[in-house]
């Protein structure tokens, strides 16, 4: 399986729909908040969202939507990155629910070598969510500083801190 891509690997265009998907559950959503201090009771409180709300329920917090798709972008755009250089734009278009499914791809938008190394370059991108049914959820846009094919050469390959497997004679 590829992981990530190099400077060249990339061509403006490019379509890359990330594989598999995730289902958000209550669980997921909770532990997200919990973990980032975001108490609001929209998230939290079924009983709040229910009764004060426009949606009726519980809507997942948008950065957890964004974090899992910028993971599902990792294999196919920044795997190999040297540095994340800067999320350009963020929007959340459409609330996500507990028990929806969220799929995403990403489109290369721009590339640039390097102005001060040339074993490098950036690669501008936007990734898109989807629900289940195709509804749009989030957009964001960034920018990734990727290596050349030469940058990974000379620096052992691949995965040159990959240990390698013990082999044990019987």
């Amino acid at each position: 399986m590829q992981f990530g891509r190099t400077y060249e690997e990339f061509t403006v265009g490019d379509v890359y729909k990330h594989w598999p998907g995730k289902t958000v559950t209550e669980y997921d959503d909770h532990l997200f908040c919990l973990l980032t201090m975001n108490h609001h009771p929209l998230h939290m409180d079924s009983n709040y969202a229910e009764r004060t709300t426009d949606f009726g329920k519980n809507v997942v917090v948008g950065n957890y939507v964004y974090s899992l798709l910028l993971g599902m972008s990792v294999p196919d755009v920044s795997g190999k990155a040297i540095a994340n250089l800067e999320v350009e734009s963020l929007k959340h278009v459409a609330p996500t629910f507990h028990g929806d499914t969220i799929y995403g791809e990403t489109t290369v938008l721009d590339k640039t070598p390097s102005k001060s190394k040339s074993d490098r370059g950036v690669v501008h991108v936007e990734t898109r969510g989807y629900k289940q049914d195709g509804t749009l959820v989030c957009v964001f846009r960034r920018k990734v500083m990727v290596p050349t094919a030469t940058y990974i050469k000379e620096r052992g390959g691949e995965q040159p801190g990959r240990p390698e497997p013990i082999v044990r004679e019987k």
